[in-house]
């Protein structure tokens, strides 16, 4: 079974208990400088492109995912989440992303997915930002990250998944100012990682 596949079949639910709302409203509200420019790379229903335009008000704001559910569901929330059409929503895989380094971003985003695509995914991230260009990441947290079944097929095997701050800051290697915070939600932890393009 395709990745693309397993998340469209998750996309209707894949946001009812909220927890991937609250981990990219908490990822966004943690930047230190506003953003015109975003990319929110494996975007699922839309969570983290939908804080960014609450808390950042950016100019543009481009969501891509490799499930066409998940797109259609973020479409959908849209309509009441993004009146003003100030997304842009793409159904193209993570790595590359369907950016050009002349139109370099301000920000990406990458909430709740990274375990996904791996080391590739942050150093297409340094690709597209502009320099000083900020990076904010979601990492699961090792002492409860037990994935089964089909998504475990999926988890990349070469990102190392952090027990601690400090494991969680060393996957944003070759980012400047990088920070790192633990974030819990009942039984939910998950690290929120910063950084900067040099």
């Amino acid at each position: 079974m395709g990745p693309a596949f397993l998340f469209d079949e998750q996309a209707p639910a894949y946001d009812a208990n909220g927890f991937h709302e609250l981990v990219a409203t908490e990822l966004v509200a943690g930047l230190d400088a506003p953003a015109a420019n975003v990319l929110d790379v494996a975007t699922g229903t839309g969570a983290a492109a939908f804080a960014a335009l609450r808390l950042l008000e950016p100019a543009r704001v481009t969501a891509i995912d490799l499930s066409s559910g998940m797109i259609e569901r973020a479409k959908q929330r849209a309509a009441e989440l993004d009146p003003d059409g100030r997304i842009d929503w793409l159904t193209a895989p993570a790595v590359p992303a369907p950016m050009s380094e002349k139109d370099p971003v301000d920000l990406v985003l990458c909430a709740s997915s990274l375990h996904f695509l791996g080391m590739a995914a942050l150093a297409d991230w340094r690709r597209v930002l502009r320099p000083g260009g900020q990076v904010a990441f979601t990492l699961p947290f090792a002492g409860t990250f037990n994935p089964s079944g089909p998504i475990a097929e999926h988890v990349a095997t070469d990102l190392p998944i952090p027990s601690d701050v400090d494991e969680a800051a060393a996957v944003a290697a070759g980012f400047a100012g990088v920070r790192a915070r633990r974030f819990e939600s009942g039984d939910r932890v998950v690290f929120l990682v910063y950084g900067r393009k040099p």
